[in-house]
């Protein structure tokens, strides 16, 4: 096996992007690297379209549910545009049995482990607690609670260890939720317990309003290796780059090695959430900037100097996005708003005692609003 080079704590700014591993340029130039070179020789020209495939279409799900936002069909949304090659590479890394335990903004992640048009709006339309069972894609349900869920995976990670099994759980988080005490405790059990836990830190650049710079002075890769786990800053614009570094993470993690963390460096293009206004914080000479580096432009520039990227196949690409944009405008609009006494079903597998009584109070409240129903309806005619 090939041992990444871990990194080192280091004086470098946390601004500072030159000491970023990357396999693929801004510009489409493929770079070559010593450590990473050696996880992806196995992606070709298809592979680089496969991939290229995924996040376009992860962009065209992302613009739906903007859309519908706005359009008052869906309560709130956290777009992740910029974000899609942090979000591809890494969760293409990981085999159907892992276990991945996302934050609220992994359209990414949820569409490479399987989530369907349905999955990614009908808890922001508030028509469902977690949208999907967790255990038909592995996946946990998006976590609002910020870096919370960093202390599922390890716990879930744990359990790995005691069944002996070689499964291994990835928790994704952003920059904001490294300054938690969640975050931090969770890196000192899964260290202390060699979990087979993958942490990605997803800096991008921005805590809602607050800078990364306020929170981070260095890398936040360099935090990692104080508590006793090898960590890699990574360019997260970079989907090869992104697909390297965690197929090394998984690896390290699933032979026994124990905790892995790594930082993709990338930038939330647009809103925090849909009820933010980031024009109020943000130098648009920043965003544009970052807009340069776009992840899907530098592979299609790759595909291109190889003349592996044809119009057959953009159109194609195309064709897959609008109909996973048509499907999850079909699933939000054509959505049942369920009986409110049905608030009650799936929050427990088996039947519970405490919550049969609030049924029932709640049932009673209920009913007595039948006669105010009844006589509207009557009036009515």
């Amino acid at each position: 096996m090939t041992m990444m080079h871990t990194l080192t704590p280091t004086a470098e700014p946390a601004t500072n992007l030159d000491d970023i591993a990357r396999l693929v340029g801004p510009d489409g130039r493929r770079i070559a690297h010593r450590d990473l070179d050696p996880w992806v020789q196995d992606i070709d020209a298809a592979g680089l379209r496969r991939l290229y495939r995924d996040m376009a279409v992860v962009r065209r799900i992302d613009a739906e549910g903007v859309a519908l936002q706005r359009q008052g069909q869906l309560g709130l949304w956290a777009p992740c545009q910029g974000q899609e090659a942090t979000q591809v590479g890494t969760a293409r890394a990981f085999r159907p049995d892992d276990f991945v335990f996302p934050s609220y903004r992994e359209i990414g992640v949820n569409f490479v482990r399987g989530a369907i048009a349905s999955d990614f709006v009908l808890a922001w339309r508030g028509e469902a607690h977690s949208t999907f069972n967790p255990y038909d894609i592995n996946t946990a349900t998006p976590q609002i609670i910020i870096g919370a869920q960093t202390l599922h995976a390890v716990g879930y990670a744990m359990g790995i260890r005691f069944d002996g099994t070689d499964q291994v759980a990835g928790a994704y988080f952003g920059d904001g939720a490294t300054s938690q005490g969640d975050v931090n405790e969770a890196m000192v059990f899964a260290s202390s317990f060699g979990a087979p836990v993958v942490f990605v830190c997803t800096n991008n650049q921005w805590a809602i309003s607050e800078p990364v710079t306020v929170q981070a002075k260095f890398p936040l890769a360099g935090r990692a290796p104080g508590f006793g786990i090898p960590s890699l800053r990574v360019d997260g614009n970079d989907v090869l780059a992104c697909l390297a570094a965690m197929r090394w993470a998984v690896e390290h993690a699933r032979t026994g090695g124990g905790p892995a963390f790594i930082e993709a460096v990338t930038y939330r293009m647009g809103p925090h959430t849909t009820s933010d206004d980031p024009t109020r914080y943000r130098d648009a000479h920043e965003v544009e900037r970052w807009r340069r580096r776009d992840p899907l432009a530098r592979v299609e520039a790759l595909l291109r100097s190889e003349d592996e990227f044809s119009a057959e196949f953009a159109r194609e690409v195309a064709d897959e996005s609008d109909r996973w944009g048509a499907e999850v405008r079909t699933a939000c609009l054509s959505a049942r708003t369920r009986p409110a006494i049905e608030v009650f079903d799936d929050v427990y597998a088996e039947p519970h005692a405490g919550l049969e009584l609030q049924r029932a109070q709640f049932a009673a409240y209920l009913d007595g609003f039948a006669g105010e129903d009844a006589a509207a309806q009557g009036s009515a005619r």
